[in-house]
């Protein structure tokens, strides 16, 4: 059996959840029938981990506020004919516990029990805290 494994990724630009799926709304309005993706250099070494279940978790505003779940790896080969992996996204974006994270290039590994929970059904229209406010208070636990 394999275990699962989530990816941690900055969102570069973003300020909420909200303009990240703003931001990818925008982009399906140009391909309707195209999942949302990140296309990325490297192709992820635990690439069975990954799709057993596993999301990528965004980082916004110095903490993981968010995740969307994992469907696929594509290849893609860019046009200086590079390849390049396009980790392909579910569409809901899914609000999560805030969790601090330092900054940090690329991507990282996050381990099941180390993700943020999702917030619970009802909360995610819940009066947004401020990124700085909640990068705070989750730094002292309170989040």
């Amino acid at each position: 059996m394999t275990s699962m494994i989530h990816l941690v990724k900055l969102s570069v630009g973003t300020d909420t959840p909200e303009t990240l799926e703003a931001w990818q709304k925008s982009r399906a309005a140009l391909h309707p029938e195209r999942l949302p993706q990140h296309v990325t250099r490297m192709w992820p070494k635990r690439e069975d981990e990954l799709l057993a279940g596993g999301s990528i978790y965004w980082v916004i505003k110095g903490s993981i506020q968010c995740r969307q779940r994992i469907v696929r790896l594509d290849e893609v080969i860019g046009e200086d004919g590079i390849r390049r992996c396009a980790i392909v996204l579910d569409r809901e974006v899914i609000r999560t516990t805030n969790a601090v994270k330092r900054p940090f290039q690329g991507w990282r590994y996050l381990t099941a029990e180390d993700a943020p929970k999702d917030l619970a059904k009802g909360r995610e229209n819940d009066d947004a805290i401020p990124a700085d406010l909640a990068g705070k208070l989750a730094e002292i636990g309170v989040l």
